[in-house]
């Protein structure tokens, strides 16, 4: 049983529970605590710490020990300015973690761009698939999540931080622009084949936004929850803590508020 002081889930928007695969299970009633576990020497917060596996699977079962409700496993940073690897390459840091950790029966995630991670991840025994570009880098992702029966963190993306494309222009209405883009994001999913009950939305905090637009978000969080995206409704910063309906909005992982991974590292860095 976790020792953390966990908020309760908001009464007045049940979610319904994030369907995983096989008997996996997100505790209902409360958020649910990510542990990030970046196998990489670059992520900006533990690069280099844990990309030995040893080291990897004990702060990982130290997480779980903590309190943590599943495990997001991520090879290749994401922060300003980051070297973009091969998928397997990516693959090569973290096979043994994933297929260790889901033999344990950890919930695990795993934190990639790459189609081809995705699905090796899936047949190791992952639970869910999480996108920092929902979907855009890699234009096979989306049906490579439809056909592992894995859930899906969608997250809004613009393009990666430090990257060309970046900017911060959403007009008079962020929150508004931010639901209309993810929502066809979450679309595009759905029609790739992935249900409604395996997705969660993540408003990208840290990602083509700046400080004072995160902590915004955040204050907002309700609003993106409610908006008119193809049926999920959890967020990962509601839902996980590190969700159109049906869905499940985050960055930290089922309802629709912060995700684990940004109570983690603060409302607006990168995490990886």
């Amino acid at each position: 049983m976790s020792n953390l002081p966990l908020p309760a889930a908001p009464a007045s928007s049940p979610v319904p529970p994030l369907a995983l695969p096989g008997d996996l299970t997100l505790p209902a009633g409360r958020t649910a605590v990510m542990g990030i576990l970046n196998v990489t020497p670059d992520s900006f917060s533990d690069g280099g710490r844990y990309t030995d596996v040893a080291a990897a699977l004990r702060h990982a079962r130290e997480m779980v020990a903590a309190g943590a409700d599943l495990i997001d496993v991520g090879g290749e940073s994401t922060r300003p300015n980051s070297t973009r690897i091969s998928a397997d390459e990516e693959w090569a840091r973290i096979c043994t973690i994933v297929e260790s950790l889901a033999a344990d029966g950890v919930i695990v995630s795993v934190d990639t761009l790459h189609a081809s991670t995705a699905r090796e991840a899936a047949r190791a025994g992952a639970a869910i698939i999480n996108d920092v570009s929902g979907g855009r880098w890699d234009p096979e992702m989306n049906a490579a999540v439809a056909q592992s029966g894995c859930a899906y963190v969608v997250q809004h993306y613009r393009a990666l931080p430090g990257m060309p494309g970046e900017h911060f222009d959403y007009g008079d209405d962020l929150v508004g622009t931010l639901i209309e883009r993810v929502g066809s994001q979450v679309q595009d999913a759905i029609d790739a084949g992935v249900t409604a009950d395996k997705i969660v939305v993540d408003p990208g905090l840290g990602f083509s936004l700046t400080g004072d637009q995160c902590w915004q978000i955040l204050r907002e969080l309700p609003r993106f929850a409610q908006g008119r995206i193809p049926r999920p409704r959890r967020s990962v910063s509601q839902a996980f803590r590190q969700g159109p309906r049906g869905t499940t909005w985050t960055r930290t992982v089922r309802t629709s508020p912060p995700t684990a991974r940004q109570l983690a590292r603060g409302p607006c860095g990168s995490t990886t």
